[in-house]
């Protein structure tokens, strides 16, 4: 139930502040007839996201027993290979994720394009969340696990709607650090649930071997992610800046 509903905060938030900004952006810059053409690119991105997710599901139930352990570990693998990948990208663009969305929503000069950049914002987060979260249940308690879903969404879409209408305010850095630590410790559950089923197959090594890498995983993973960020240049900052003008 924690592992899902930190997943789906996390994931949830981040999806809600990319739509929040680009809603802003379009009230600032006078466009607001192209709202409707941003929520079609934004559940678009949801549509994709659960399809992916049902995908995963009936791919795996029509697998023998043999090949659904294949099946469930090596996609709990690219699973943690990309959440591992996407909490160092957010970690490092986080500072810039303002201007860039603002910049492509400039550029976007039709509906359709706009449509395409909600799109692409928020089908990142969902496909993330939809192999996180299959590779998650299939470890765990489903009810639970669907309890944590249902509240991490439910309180992920009230803090950004909170925040976006100015009613909430807190530390997002803090948040952001805090919540992407608890997800490495999550993906190394995950991890040490692949392996196990790998090792069921003959593909990994019997006994406790799983939950040492996963402890490896934790030591090599957590302390760059926890470190301070490098501090940005001058350069790079005033480039970023002038791009979303």
């Amino acid at each position: 139930m924690l592992n899902t509903f930190v997943i789906a905060l996390r994931e949830g938030l981040e999806a809600s502040l990319i739509v929040g900004i680009l809603i802003a952006y379009l009230h600032k810059s006078g466009r607001t007839q192209l709202l409707k053409s941003l929520w079609f690119g934004v559940y678009s991105a949801i549509g994709a996201s659960l399809l992916f997710g049902a995908f995963l599901t009936f791919t795996s139930s029509t697998l023998s027993e043999e090949g659904e352990k294949y099946f469930v570990g090596f996609t709990g693998l690219a699973a943690v290979g990309l959440v591992t990948w996407m909490i160092f990208w957010m970690k490092k663009t986080a500072r810039f994720m303002k201007l860039e969305l603002e910049q492509k929503a400039s550029a976007a000069i039709s509906a359709g394009a706009l449509s395409l950049a909600a799109f692409t914002a928020v089908i990142r987060e969902g496909l993330e969340t939809s192999l996180f979260l299959y590779a998650n249940f299939k470890g765990s308690d489903p009810i639970g696990s669907t309890i944590g879903l249902t509240l991490g969404i439910a309180v992920a879409v009230a803090l950004g709607y909170g925040m976006y209408k100015g009613a909430i305010r807190f530390n997002l850095a803090n948040f952001f650090k805090v919540s992407g630590a608890a997800l490495v410790l999550v993906a190394a559950n995950v991890f040490a649930y692949s392996l196990h089923e790998l090792e069921e197959v003959g593909l990994f090594f019997e006994g406790n071997a799983n939950k040492i890498a996963a402890l490896i995983y934790i030591a090599l993973i957590l302390p760059p992610y926890l470190a301070k960020p490098k501090p940005v240049k001058p350069e790079e900052a005033a480039k970023k800046i002038s791009l979303a003008r």
